[in-house]
């Protein structure tokens, strides 16, 4: 266990600037620091970071927080690991192991896909698995890139994976589930056989799936994949995506590509920023596992047809989802693993430094299949331009690729402006913008959060809220209050920096906090503007507790009860500042 004691030494001992500013740069102005916010599709710095108070918050969205809470969010960990890693920027001793938590639900499947790695496993570095290995060596895949990898060898017959583990006393019906094992008219067999073994992991590192590769002649389908389960959802994972997480990060840049192979050749050639598709366009999950890495993205699919065409629906997906990221078109060799083996590595870096934008690449993808010397296909590829313009709001770009259509083409300039500007108007009649509805927030619970976020800046305003108030009636507020009360107590002094800290290992509360923490607009601390809240809160809960007693006291049969309960109503009332 690592100690609040310890964490506060941390967070102490990190200075916040050069913290943030080794993920952002940051400008002074002022008293502050300014950076372009990360946690929001942001192109000015709105996002300010006081070195006094050790905290950060952004004026457009709101993120808010310390030291810990900016590298959580950033790098999409937990706290305590938000922790080790501000310890470890900082040169700072760290007591604690953060390790990755052992999926619960599934224990069984997990122990079942581990089990069925290490019987693969062995069966390579076996007798029978020395054809399966000269075929991995005629593929340039080394002894160094199976160990990686934990490739692995399906042998099937009497070498059979669903023997080892129907002995091990698993249940046939979970195997199958698997996509293990098959089941047809009481015979069983295992689903992959005679093939070179790829597993699959998810996004922690855990085995959910297997690619199996033929690697003998035979008709047999050239792969087969593990079928979806309840561990193994193809559309929420990224091939190699936990090897590749850490220098993505250090990079800033990941390289998407479309298959297994691409991703292990150049993971094993040195660029290790990698992760692949697994077989389908992307999904939501997926689209939200690349927003959280907030990297640069580079398309990198096959030179052919299928992938010309992937690269543009993927695209098209990632540009509707506001994602930064450019394409890299191969020629030659089919994919970016054949590229590496015929080109080498360096030829594949050079491609990757010299990406062209998603609407350059869409450029020559409309020009596809039509023969624009014929008025037909000319006028459709430029019709196909022009409505792709209206996702562009950069009006030079749109302004240069007109005057480019125009100049090549011997188009008037003033009929793209005009059928751009039909566009336009189009698109705003056919799909009017969405007004998004600001959510409602009452002038009772706006006190109640702006007390909170006074108290957890400095102990003055906390004494004064036990000697006005001394409670809130809603849970939420009720418990926030209470741990204010006891850091405060028990620490002599508080600051929002720390108790981020403190509270940020408390699942119950933590997310208010952090919510008051970011809807706050208060600058000025004032104890008239704290006392002024306190007295909005202090009347709506008497009003509440007056209407309360009203309708126990219509309920009540008892004549004398109902006499307590109208004096009480009444001493209420004497206090209720604007009741009538």
């Amino acid at each position: 266990m690592v100690t609040e004691e310890e964490i506060e030494r941390i967070r102490k001992s990190a200075n916040i600037i050069d913290i943030i500013s080794s993920y952002i740069p940051l400008t002074q102005k002022g008293k502050n620091y300014f950076g372009v916010c990360p946690f929001h599709e942001d192109h000015s710095p709105s996002m300010s970071v006081s070195e006094e108070k050790q905290i950060y918050k952004c004026f457009s969205c709101g993120a808010a927080g310390n030291v810990f809470t900016f590298v959580s969010e950033y790098e999409n960990v937990k706290f305590l690991e938000a922790v080790k890693i501000v310890a470890d920027k900082c040169g700072i001793p760290f007591s604690g192991v953060v390790s990755k938590e052992k999926p619960k639900k599934f224990t069984q499947e997990y122990e079942i896909m581990n089990l069925a790695l290490k019987f693969y496993q062995n069966n390579l570095n076996s007798k029978e698995g020395l054809l399966a290995k000269e075929y991995l060596k005629k593929r340039a895949l080394d002894e160094s890139v199976i160990k990686e990898f934990d490739l692995g060898l399906a042998l099937g017959g009497d070498v059979s994976l669903n023997k080892l583990l129907t002995s091990k006393k698993y249940s046939l019906d979970v195997l199958v589930r698997l996509g293990l094992v098959n089941q047809n008219n009481g015979y069983i067999n295992d689903v992959f056989q005679r093939r070179v073994m790829f597993p699959i992991h998810d996004l922690e590192g855990n085995v959910v799936g297997f690619t199996g590769r033929i690697y003998e002649d035979t008709d047999q389908a050239k792969y087969i994949n593990s079928k979806e389960s309840d561990i193994f959802k193809k559309g929420q994972i990224l091939f190699n995506y936990h090897r590749a997480r850490s220098e993505i990060k250090r990079k800033k840049e990941v390289i998407l590509v479309e298959g297994n192979m691409d991703a292990i050749r150049m993971y094993a050639s040195g660029i290790k920023n990698v992760v692949a598709l697994m077989g389908t366009s992307l999904t939501k999950d997926q689209v939200h596992i690349l927003k959280s890495l907030r990297a640069k993205i580079i398309l990198m699919f096959d030179n052919d047809s299928a992938g010309e065409t992937a690269t543009y629906q993927n695209g098209t997906i990632l540009e509707e989802a506001r994602l930064e990221f450019q394409v890299v078109r191969l020629s030659g060799p089919k994919d970016p693993d054949e590229y590496i083996v015929k080109k080498g590595i360096q030829a594949l870096e050079e491609n990757i430094r010299s990406p062209i934008s998603f609407f350059d690449f869409k450029l020559k993808y409309f020009k596809k299949d039509k023969d624009l010397t014929k008025v037909d296909d000319l006028a459709s590829y430029i019709k196909e331009i022009i409505g792709d313009l209206k996702n562009i709001p950069d009006d030079l770009t749109r302004e240069l690729t007109l005057k480019k259509l125009s100049e090549e083409y011997q188009i008037s300039l003033d009929l793209l402006k005009s059928e751009l500007e039909k566009t336009d108007i189009k698109k705003v009649v056919e799909a009017p913008p969405k007004k998004l509805e600001k959510k409602r927030i009452s002038k009772y619970d706006k006190a109640c959060q702006n007390i909170i976020y006074f108290m957890m800046n400095d102990g003055k305003f906390v004494e004064r809220f036990l000697k006005e108030l001394g409670y809130f009636s809603e849970k939420k507020y009720r418990n926030l209050a209470n741990e204010i009360i006891y850091y405060y107590e028990a620490n002599k002094k508080i600051e929002l920096s720390s108790f981020i800290s403190f509270v940020s290992t408390k699942d119950y509360i933590v997310d208010d906090a952090m919510e008051i923490i970011r809807s706050s607009k208060v600058e000025d601390l004032q104890m008239d503007a704290f006392l002024e809240f306190v007295s909005v809160a202090k009347t709506e809960m008497t009003k509440r507790e007056i209407q309360e007693l009203k309708e126990k006291m219509a309920r009540s049969m008892d004549a004398n009860e109902e006499l307590e309960l109208a004096k009480k109503i009444l001493d209420l009332k004497k206090g209720c500042v604007g009741n009538g």
